[in-house]
């Protein structure tokens, strides 16, 4: 008898929604969105960040995707606070120093012009004073808030972050909130 087929979910995760099915103080939970028994979270996704969260029924498949040793890519789309200038571009590519130790080399650039994306609720702070800009970061790690925490270093707070693929998986044709199961 041949075993079932895996299944793999692309979920488009709004902010304020945990990476997990619970729902937890003011954070909503998985469970609002996907009644899917058997599935589990392949990699995490900050509450307060957006975007693409892949889960699984499949073990093997969950610690390829989510397995520092594996070093699968992760594509976030990253406003930030400030417009960075080459030198820090060419930090966040090189690798910055973070107090858990450096990061591994990332793929850094400016997106111009911006991702058309959805509102975000709630909206970001705005500073009239304050110009922003938006990057596409490529990191291969996956340390607890690192693409926040890389933006900081050199000097460019994230106002909004979201995950636009993990591997060859990506966020195309999903709106916040929804699902979908991928062959």
């Amino acid at each position: 008898m041949n075993a079932p087929a895996s299944r793999l979910i692309r979920f488009n995760k709004p902010y304020g929604v945990l990476s997990q099915f619970t729902a937890e103080g003011r954070w909503r939970g998985l469970k609002d969105f996907i009644a899917l028994p058997g599935v589990y979270v392949a990699g995490r996704l900050d509450a307060d960040s957006e975007g693409l969260l892949l889960l699984t029924d499949d073990g093997q498949l969950q610690a390829r995707i989510a397995a520092p040793r594996f070093k699968m890519e992760k594509t976030y789309w990253v406003q930030v606070e400030g417009v960075p200038d080459e030198a820090a571009l060419e930090a966040l590519r090189r690798g910055v120093q973070l107090n858990d130790g450096l990061t591994l080399p990332a793929r850094a650039r400016l997106l111009e012009p911006p991702p058309q994306l959805w509102a975000r609720e709630p909206p970001i702070r705005v500073r009239l004073n304050k110009p922003t800009a938006w990057l596409e970061l490529v990191i291969r790690e996956g340390r607890n808030r690192q693409v926040r925490r890389m933006t900081a270093a050199v000097g460019l707070p994230t106002l909004r972050l979201i995950r636009a693929a993990i591997g060859p998986y990506t966020l195309d044709g999903l709106a916040p909130g929804s699902w979908q199961a991928t062959a």
